[in-house]
């Protein structure tokens, strides 16, 4: 048995292939046919490795009984939110307009026309079935009671995408952050880091922004907040103790027990989180954390044309965690010597304990505080987990994996680039600007299409669907991010194509933001706008630091201009609601920061960026000095032997050497 979802290349609709459901994919054929048979649709949406949507899928789209239900009645269409975020966006506001909250899956019930009409998340079989039947009591009953309903939510969502500047106490942008901190502190756990909520997520925009704040402010009790909530982070369980790399979220208190899914976009994001930490503080754990990161992406998610995949499920043999956790006469018979300090570092006795008589390896004290309670050295910790690991990695390849969701998507690997790129900022390691490099090129072969625009996702040998504005967003900023690192000119004029690309095509001069999708997508009921910073910023607010950027290296009043609209939009929220508006707040913060030009030598143009990331200056921007440069201020009469040094529109004098532009520049 098998429905049309069989032709589609997403891993998560490929799922739903052989459900006794008639899923269809969406798209015109798709909707039309809503409309000429006049049924209500189903509009069901996940991704692949989220494991509710498995239970939900096992329990009700896999039941023949329920599946002859939902094909009776309804026109029943399967969205992976990953290929589709914008149809994603939609209707998971309008289910928070009837709930006020939503998650995954994600399951909006609308009208023939995709007005929804109602909406939810899991539901368990019982209720699934009451639902179907209610719903379609009601329509064939009182369906003009719906299409009321559904045009004062259709009004709802258009109204809530249109924005404007509200009311400020103050434009002093520094005391509208300092107000900002004062509310987002009473949130902090000052036990396990992170926020006081569960389930934990790692939430690394966040924790960038308290990182530069408090550094550059010298608030040192938010920059020890930051430095206990990434430490405790990569020694729970939500870390990968054996293979590296951080699940999703943890679904307690102390990141002891995670959400087992991995997610490439968390992973690129918090590499670049513990490298710009590590930058400030060269802690050991930051490093191997780092370290550990990478090792997980290159081993597990990195593909043949330096792409990378986008998730690992959280099940295997159809188990929630089954893959990572640990039988005590298993690890008993694996670790051999020094049982009794293994079962100390990794918390196997009733601290580690999860359920069904297994352990989550997780660390509950430092390394400097193990080391002194075994009378140890580090040196000798360090052997003895390099040995621990590599011993339970070996175990474990011989299970079992969880399923690899290996589509790349445009931003996310983006997000990958700016890793390596910030990872090698702090450990230079060369490897990790050789893997930047090569994704960029992937993404310029494989996802831009001959009139600069770009396409969302590769799979099978082919790029598809039309790019959303996080796919401009992201990939100009890691471009951005690769030029000040290689003094590679092609990635920064790349970069300003896409994002004149996106003005063109995904710009609002009503409010100055950004749509989601183009002005050419438009099937939607409504367009949506992403402004709220999640576990992955909103587009906006990284298009908003792009435009920053391009503003400075191309002196384009332009950017500037329209970044600071754009950002003005959200001052009331940022001061009130710090964590939801956390990459704004941090435009804010360099937008107040002064601005560094440095102009290089080609010549160790690399490692001498690597030594000025170390003066840790929110807004330095490097240059590579070129003789064929389009770049205004490397054409001003600058020779490409000399270091140059500009502060805030002041230039110094040349510098004849590096040690002379680093001495200078640690005075500013």
């Amino acid at each position: 048995m098998a429905n049309l979802l069989l032709h589609e290349s997403s891993p998560y609709l490929l799922q739903h292939a052989h459900n006794p459901v008639n899923w269809l994919a969406w798209n015109e054929t798709t909707l039309a046919l809503a409309k000429s048979q006049n049924k209500l649709m189903l509009i069901s949406i996940g991704y692949s490795a989220c494991h509710w949507c498995h239970v939900m899928e096992r329990q009700c789209f896999e039941n023949k009984e329920i599946a002859q239900l939902m094909n009776k009645y309804f026109i029943c269409v399967k969205v992976d939110r990953e290929e589709r975020p914008d149809i994603d966006a939609l209707y998971l506001q309008a289910v928070q307009l009837m709930n006020g909250q939503g998650g995954w899956p994600l399951n909006c019930f609308t009208l023939p026309d995709g007005r929804p009409v109602y909406g939810g998340t899991y539901f368990p079989p019982e209720q699934w079935i009451a639902i179907l039947e209610n719903l379609q009591h009601l329509f064939e009953t009182n369906v003009s009671k719906m299409e009321e309903y559904a045009q004062k939510l259709a009004q709802g969502l258009t109204q809530s995408q249109i924005y404007s500047p509200k009311e400020n106490k103050t434009t002093d942008l520094k005391y509208l952050l300092q107000k900002c901190l004062e509310k987002w502190k009473k949130s902090f756990d000052h036990e396990y880091g992170g926020s006081l909520q569960v389930p934990k997520f790692p939430m690394p925009v966040n924790y960038l922004f308290l990182l530069l704040y408090a550094h550059n402010h010298k608030e040192h009790d938010v920059l020890q907040h930051v430095y206990l909530s990434l430490v405790k982070m990569s020694q729970g369980g939500i870390f990968d103790q054996v293979g590296g790399g951080f699940a999703r979220y943890s679904t307690d208190g102390k990141w002891k027990v995670p959400h087992f899914e991995k997610m490439l976009y968390d992973n690129a994001q918090l590499i670049s989180l513990y490298s710009k930490a590590f930058l400030i503080q060269q802690n050991e754990t930051l490093k191997e954390t780092i370290e550990g990161c990478i090792s997980f992406i290159n081993y597990k998610m990195k593909g043949a044309k330096g792409e990378f995949f986008s998730a690992l499920d959280a099940d295997s043999e159809g188990i929630e965690g089954l893959y990572y956790i640990w039988k005590k006469d298993e690890l008993q018979r694996l670790i051999t010597h020094n049982y009794a300090l293994f079962t100390d570092y990794y918390s196997i006795h009733n601290e580690g304990y999860w359920e069904h008589n297994a352990y989550i390896l997780w660390r509950t004290q430092t390394d400097e505080a193990f080391c002194n309670k075994h009378q140890i050295s580090a040196h000798d910790l360090k052997s003895l987990k390099q040995n621990w690991q590599k011993t339970l990695l070996t175990q474990r390849n011989k299970r079992i994996p969880p399923a690899l969701d290996d589509k790349a998507l445009c931003s996310w690997n983006a997000m990958m680039i700016e890793a390596y790129v910030n990872a090698w900022l702090a450990l230079q390691n060369k490897d990790y600007l050789t893997i930047a490099t090569a994704c960029a090129q992937f993404l310029v072969s494989h996802m831009e299409s001959n009139n600069n625009s770009l396409y969302h996702v590769y799979r099978n040998e082919k790029a598809h669907v039309n790019g959303f504005l996080e796919d401009y967003a992201f990939t100009s900023k890691a471009f951005i991010e690769l030029y000040a690192a290689t003094g590679v000119e092609y990635w920064l004029i790349c970069a300003q194509k896409y994002v004149e690309y996106a003005i063109a095509n995904f710009y609002d001069q009503s409010d100055g933001l950004f749509y989601l999708n183009s002005h050419a997508d438009d099937a939607l009921v409504a367009r949506q706008k992403e402004i709220y910073d999640n576990v992955i910023p909103a587009a906006n607010s990284v298009m908003a630091h792009v435009l920053f950027s391009l503003s400075i290296y191309f002196e384009d009043e332009k950017y500037s201009q329209m970044a600071q609209r754009m950002a003005a939009l959200f001052y009331s929220e940022i001061e009130q609601f710090g964590s939801a508006f956390a990459n704004w707040a941090h435009w804010v913060l360099k937008f107040n920061e002064p601005i560094y030009h440095i102009a290089l030598p080609l010549k160790d143009f690399e490692q001498n960026v690597a030594l000025i990331a170390q003066a840790n200056k929110i807004n330095t921007f490097t240059f590579a000095l070129n003789n064929s440069s389009v770049l205004p201020f490397i054409n001003d009469n600058k020779q490409g032997s000399k270091f140059y040094l500009c502060v805030n529109h002041v230039c110094k004098l040349p510098f004849n050497n590096m040690h002379q532009l680093l001495t200078a520049l640690s005075y500013e």
